[in-house]
């Protein structure tokens, strides 16, 4: 029988544990035995997720990935049952606006590098040294498509989830011989409210990228998340690229003169 990890030896640090992908995430490892440090911006969200699942298996901390210092602050202050991270999920991250790139708000595009791309190297930066020392563990990183495949108005946020998808490759190569896995996770069309803080609340924008198809939702990505994470130690999945089955590849754009 193929032996997979045991996910109720699991200590999973998550960011942006508040809603989508970090939230599901935190359900999915927590109802396979795991513990899990739920961190996000939303105090009151980490409690009710806290309150749903249990102190005893959930311990919450508020944290902007943007403050370094936070972050350490947050590490140093774990209690004992839940310092043994051995699984990083680096998942804080947002998109906002899709305006062309000559038309945009700059504070926008500011907002995005700080969270997706400082925020995600201080978390890493900080907690990689622990997993060494503890004899290994697994970094996830929560990448996109648009780190691949451009598209109008994507301009910033899919340069930043390219940086997320070089740096996860990149610290492969520097933790080898360390036992530390680290994965990638490229998710295209899901609906959670990564379109809602998009659109800055705009509930009509924000419902149109989803109208007329089926979209993946969070629970597939926790899934997805989950397996990577339970797959043999000598198993790296070093990018996992994950569309809904509606969605694929458009032709060339090809500008014409009228």
């Amino acid at each position: 029988m193929y032996q997979l990890l045991d996910p109720s030896r699991f200590v999973v640090f998550i960011t942006g544990a508040t809603s989508g992908f970090g939230a599901a995430a935190a359900r999915r490892y927590v109802a396979a035995g795991g513990k899990v440090i739920a961190t996000g911006r939303r105090k009151e969200r980490l409690v009710e997720l806290q309150n749903e699942l249990g102190a005893e298996n959930v311990h919450i901390a508020e944290l902007d990935v943007q403050d370094r210092k936070a972050i350490d602050a947050v590490i140093a202050a774990l209690p004992p049952e839940f310092a043994n991270i051995n699984i990083v999920l680096a998942n804080a991250g947002l998109a906002l606006g899709l305006q062309p790139a000559a038309e945009t708000d700059i504070t926008d595009w500011e907002t995005m590098i700080a969270t997706n791309i400082t925020g995600l190297a201080y978390t890493v930066r900080a907690l990689l040294p622990g997993l060494i020392a503890r004899g290994g563990g697994h970094i996830v990183t929560l990448g996109s498509v648009a780190g691949d495949y451009p598209y109008p108005g994507g301009s910033v946020y899919g340069a930043t989830k390219a940086f997320v998808k070089q740096l996860a490759l990149n610290l492969r190569s520097d933790v080898q011989g360390k036992n530390v896995r680290v994965t990638n996770i490229e998710p295209g069309l899901t609906e959670t409210e990564f379109s809602l803080v998009r659109f800055k609340g705009d509930e009509g924008k924000a419902a149109k990228p989803y109208e007329g198809t089926k979209a993946m939702n969070a629970e597939d990505i926790a899934e997805t998340i989950f397996w990577s994470t339970t797959l043999p130690a000598h198993v790296n999945v070093n990018r996992l690229q994950v569309m809904a089955t509606t969605q694929a590849f458009g032709p060339f754009d090809i500008y014409r003169e009228s």
